[in-house]
């Protein structure tokens, strides 16, 4: 399987395009006319730059206005035609993309087009040339995928074909199933994009907002499903026109999209098996069980101050490293390393931050499994030199400079009882059992990247998007989760550093996890608890109960309870769902407490702009510099 990209997919001029898109593993590059344009070099020249990165120019595009024009018009198409053959035949490119006309003086009749086609489809053939037809979204007369094949069909030349793009037919709700009945001989390329789900105008949708396969809400894997059915072997490439790409770094954009073209081919393959996809095996997107370990980077005081924390939350020292300054507590199904160490991975994430979460550790049914899924999808494998005692634990590096580690209950099942000394039992503490999510902070620019990134590797759903009210300004949150909830995840993405996410992201290096949600079974014998141990609870706005009272049908006396220990409320039509806060600690961290009952899903975020406005009391003053 061969797989492409658009140049206008990515920021930056031609050169830093071609060597993105060549480091992120592409086999091909569709060149944009306005980017070759843009550019100083000959045409030969580009072509030859383009091989030299080990990429093929699979496709010129676009050429626009073509089809069923008036004299002079027409011949004047064609002339315009002539001068971009002769640019592709120097490129060393001979595949063209016609869009269908959007020309306001373009007359209609598939007749007429199909004969302007075979026309065309002579001259290119007599320079070793080929056409393909493309439907706009918002062509004139020809919009739909099945009228640009009735026009290829009835020109019927060798060197005319079919070019489908999954935005321009998913776009307009076209049924995907209707690209089964076309020969696969007669699709020359295959364009692909996704979009977020809005009611717009369809060229402002196109250019503004489609993102790579999986990161929005269109049925592509169906599109591809049905192309594959087809007998289809060419390029798989991605054309995409997005306000947040076009400003991205080029690198982390172009190795996005091939994640999703191979997330995405996998995810065909394994829906159509009769399908024949030419993609190497990989396991399956990976099920996780829980989350194994949080682990933070601690040192001097900000490791004192949260071994006192943790106590407050009735977790024990559980354990000791056998040759590091790493320490566990234990708390119910939750473990919680420390680590202190002055080198590794650790300790560059203390450098940069100071106290931080710097791993993830998740239970899933084959490790191995996971880091070679992880790996096809373009995550680079972590490691590091094991000290005395320690177990060669898998991991990968996520965004961000994240690291996540895997065990699974074959070798690595016993990896507390041989790298840690127990220190003493696990006790009841406070009533804390798992961990229900762990919420990462980053831009909103990067939240698309790290939606894929979890989706593409493990079996995770996303919920829709929505905004949390800062008192300085908006944060979008996506939640993503397993079907059982065994795994819960949030992305924060903030748009300016004046909010509380900002100011978190302002203060370190990359984005990072911001706060962890822990789960009781009994969210008031909890708060007791952590009440007689000294936790420090995050005191909401008395207004804040009086507006629960009047839009909730609580008891009086559950209202008091919730008062006195701060817990805040919400409910949908599945069940309720109960939280409590710490103070933030080392900056603008902090730890959640939470009860869902009856099946309540999400994550409390009417309360967000409250809890929130609470935790800005405890920022230093704007345009104080931190510590």
């Amino acid at each position: 399987m061969k797989t492409g990209i658009a140049t206008v997919s990515i920021s930056g001029n031609l050169e830093e395009k071609i060597d993105a898109i060549a480091a992120a593993g592409f086999d091909g590059i569709e060149i944009f006319e306005q980017d070759f344009i843009a550019d100083i070099r000959t045409p030969r020249a580009v072509g030859d730059r383009i091989r030299a990165a080990g990429l093929e120019v699979m496709l010129f595009q676009p050429f626009r206005d073509f089809e069923g024009l008036p004299e002079p018009l027409r011949a004047k198409a064609f002339d315009r035609m002539e001068r971009k053959f002769d640019v592709m035949q120097e490129l060393g490119c001979d595949l063209v993309l016609v869009c269908s006309s959007a020309h306001p003086k373009a007359l209609g009749g598939i007749d007429r087009a199909a004969a302007d086609f075979a026309e065309l489809g002579s001259r290119a053939a007599a320079r070793g040339l080929r056409i393909g037809y493309e439907a706009l979204a918002w062509g004139t007369h020809v919009n739909d995928h099945r009228d640009a094949w009735e026009i290829v069909r009835r020109a019927d030349h060798p060197n005319v074909g079919l070019i489908l793009d999954s935005f321009h037919t998913l776009g307009r709700g076209i049924d995907p199933e209707t690209i089964r009945r076309i020969p696969g001989d007669k699709i020359f390329f295959v364009q692909l994009a996704d979009a977020p789900r809005i009611d717009m105008d369809l060229l402002y949708w196109s250019r503004h907002f489609r993102n790579m396969p999986g990161e929005g809400d269109l049925a592509v894997t169906a599109f591809m499903q049905a192309v594959m059915a087809t007998g289809y072997a060419g390029p798989i490439s991605l054309e995409i026109f997005n306000d947040q790409f076009r400003g991205g770094s080029p690198g982390t954009i172009a190795k996005d999209g091939h994640r999703s073209l191979i997330a995405l081919m996998d995810d065909v393959r394994r829906a159509e098996p009769e399908a024949s996809v030419d993609l190497p095996e990989l396991p399956r997107h990976v099920p996780v069980k829980d989350t194994a370990f949080i682990e933070f980077a601690a040192r001097g005081e900000g490791l004192a101050a949260l071994e006192k924390l943790l106590l407050s939350m009735g977790f024990q020292q559980a354990g000791r490293h056998v040759s590091k300054q790493v320490t566990l507590w234990q708390q119910g199904d939750i473990r919680i390393v420390l680590n202190a160490e002055t080198v590794g991975h650790a300790a560059t994430a203390w450098n940069g931050r100071g106290t931080t979460v710097c791993d993830i550790g998740l239970s899933v049914v084959s490790a191995q499994d996971t880091v070679k899924r992880a790996a096809a999808l373009g995550a680079k494998p972590f490691s590091q030199p094991l000290g005395p005692g320690e177990m060669p634990i898998p991991a990968i590096r996520g965004l961000g400079g994240s690291v996540m580690h895997f065990i699974d209950d074959g070798s690595l099942a016993d990896v507390w009882d041989v790298e840690f000394l127990a220190d003493a039992p696990a006790t009841a503490g406070a009533g804390l059992k798992r961990i229900d999510h762990i919420a990462q902070t980053m831009t909103y620019d990067e939240m698309l990247s790290w939606s894929l990134f979890y989706t593409s590797l493990f079996d995770m759903k996303k919920a829709p998007m929505v905004d949390v009210v800062d008192p300085d300004g908006l944060v979008r949150s996506r939640a993503l989760a397993t079907d059982e909830g065994s795994f819960r995840i949030t992305l924060n993405g903030a748009e300016t550093h004046r909010t509380l996410a900002g100011s978190f992201l302002a203060e370190g290096l990359g984005a990072t996890v911001q706060h962890i949600a822990l789960a009781t079974d009994d969210i008031f014998a909890t708060a007791a608890s952590l009440r007689a141990a000294g936790f420090p609870v995050l005191s909401l706005s008395p207004n804040y109960f009086d507006d629960l009272a009047a839009r909730f049908d609580i008891a009086p006396d559950m209202m008091a309870r919730m008062r006195a220990e701060n817990i805040l409320f919400d409910q949908d039509d599945t069940g309720a769902f109960f939280q409590l806060y710490s103070q933030p600690f080392a900056g603008q961290m902090f730890f959640e407490i939470v009860q869902r009952c009856d099946g309540y899903a999400g994550y409390g975020a009417p309360n967000a702009p409250f809890r929130i406005a609470a935790q800005k009391r405890f920022q230093k003053p704007k345009g104080m510099p931190a510590e």
